[in-house]
């Protein structure tokens, strides 16, 4: 618990820091941000709650209610790159009841859990790569200056001889040593300062080929993606297999790094903290969970079909997740009580309250997000740490052309993604992207042909020039934008 209990109070962020975070990549939905810095501020309140009723204080879910492209996927990834939590985003859509082909519910813990343990051999990784670093300069040294064998001379004779040539060998011998050492130390130099990079050696790397991977049926037929690898189940017959391979001085720091950090890290401590910091930090984001409601309208009909036995079923077998529930993985049980979820969908077609009561009583807090707006269209591309015109100026820059859009041209831009969504679909921001693609279509496709350097200014003109036609387009506009 220990270590668990550092990581969380090294990201004990207050709630009014985190929305100022979100702030950063992510404009408006300020009900949203709120909730979802409460939630998260409420993790590190619970670790910290004395220890008899710790235990009790379960996680509040969220339910984010808005149409596609307002940003609740990005909430989400934002707000578990911020704690450093182990974090996955499923498809409600995705998954079957248990009993038919395909994914079932359980499969997302599992999942889960594999990022987890990853994301703390990373950490681990991280703790040792300089002592790795050492180990790796002394390995390509010994390739490039073989160290002198203090014994080699007597190789040649089966016992040692006091009277043989012994005067004569010693001072040779430590000679050759002497040598040896400062020839390596040359080299060492050298090789740090990078002057070796391209020189190549050969060296002996473990073969690459994965192992046999294998599916397990779980005990209700369906098929559990269990992932169990046959080379761990065999025990590692026959040792691991190596190869040699000739490659850059540089290339090599890289593999032999890996492969010496991989060594030093301690497996089955990663394995037991990545398990509880799964169980106390975890956040899994379902989408599309609209999709397995039942809508209203379909069940008066009274025509119960396939399908909707189906979607019943996902819920079924989601509620217990969501309740608190013990999930078995390879690397052993997974409780999920206080891990968080936020479940997010559009609900066009149905409404919270056509899901099962149930699961509704675990998504207590609900939040509808707002409609973006022409105003908010202008601010997404102009605000956010990530916005695509930034993105778009970083990509040219590389180039050796620095383009600038004026206040102007990002208005227009923004009037025409409000336009082509009150009149077409509305995608939310996703729109931006299909408008400015062909926006600058000619440009990129200009770059590095026929402009390879200079200052390029986008403005309303160039906007309306590339744009108009595609707008006033209604059938062009429909399938283009």
């Amino acid at each position: 618990m220990s270590t668990l209990q550092k990581t969380v109070t090294q990201k004990n962020l207050t709630p009014q820091q985190v929305v100022a975070e979100l702030n950063k990549y992510i404009v408006g939905q300020d009900d949203a941000k709120r909730s979802v810095s409460i939630a998260l501020r409420n993790r590190w309140r619970r670790m910290n709650a004395d220890e008899d009723i710790r235990d009790e204080i379960l996680p509040n879910n969220i339910l984010l209610i808005g149409p596609t492209g307002v940003g609740k996927t990005e909430i989400a990834r934002r707000l578990a790159k911020l704690a450093e939590a182990p974090f996955i985003k499923v498809e409600a859509s995705k998954f079957t009841e248990v009993g038919y082909v395909g994914r079932d519910v359980e499969s997302m813990i599992r999942d889960l859990t594999d990022i987890s343990i990853n994301m703390v051999k990373t950490e681990m990784r991280d703790r040792v790569e300089e002592e790795a670093r050492e180990i790796v300069e002394e390995r390509i040294l010994d390739i490039l200056i073989p160290p002198v064998k203090k014994n080699q001379s007597d190789n040649s004779s089966p016992g040692f001889d006091a009277n043989s040539n012994d005067q004569n060998f010693n001072p040779q011998s430590a000679s050759d040593q002497e040598l040896n050492e400062r020839t390596r130390k040359k080299f060492r130099d050298k090789l740090r300062n990078g002057e070796l990079d391209e020189r190549e050696i050969e060296i002996e790397v473990k073969k690459s080929g994965r192992s046999p991977m294998m599916q397990v049926f779980g005990p209700q037929g369906g098929m559990e993606e269990m992932g169990i690898n046959l080379q761990d189940m065999l025990g590692n017959l026959g040792g691991q297999k190596k190869t040699k391979r000739k490659v850059t001085i540089e290339e090599a720091r890289e593999i032999l790094l890996e492969e010496e950090a991989e060594k030093l890290i301690d497996h089955e401590s990663a394995v037991q903290e990545g398990l509880e910091r799964v169980q106390k930090q975890g956040i899994i984001f379902i989408d599309e969970i609209d999709k397995v409601a039942e809508s209203s309208n379909n069940s008066k009909g009274g025509g119960g079909g396939g399908p909707d036995v189906s979607r019943q079923g996902v819920q079924r077998d989601m509620l217990p997740i969501v309740e608190g529930s013990n999930v078995s993985t390879k690397h052993g049980m997974v409780k999920t009580d206080h891990m968080l979820f936020i479940g997010s969908g559009a609900f066009h077609v149905s409404k919270p309250s056509d899901l099962i009561p149930e699961l509704q009583g675990r998504f207590p807090i609900r939040v509808e997000l707002n409609s973006l707006t022409e105003q908010d269209f202008f601010d997404i591309l102009t605000q956010p740490k990530n916005a695509l015109t930034k993105q778009y100026q970083a990509m040219l820059k590389s180039e050796g052309v620095d383009i600038e859009f004026t206040e102007n041209a990002l208005r227009e831009v923004a009037s025409i993604a409000a336009q082509v969504n009150d009149r077409v679909e509305n995608i939310g921001a996703r729109r931006l992207h299909t408008i400015l693609s062909s926006l600058l279509d000619e440009l990129l496709f200009a770059v590095p042909d026929d402009i390879n350097s200079g200052d390029i200014t986008i403005d309303k003109d160039y906007v309306n020039k590339q744009l108009d036609d595609l707008v006033k387009d209604k059938d062009l506009s429909q399938y283009i934008l």
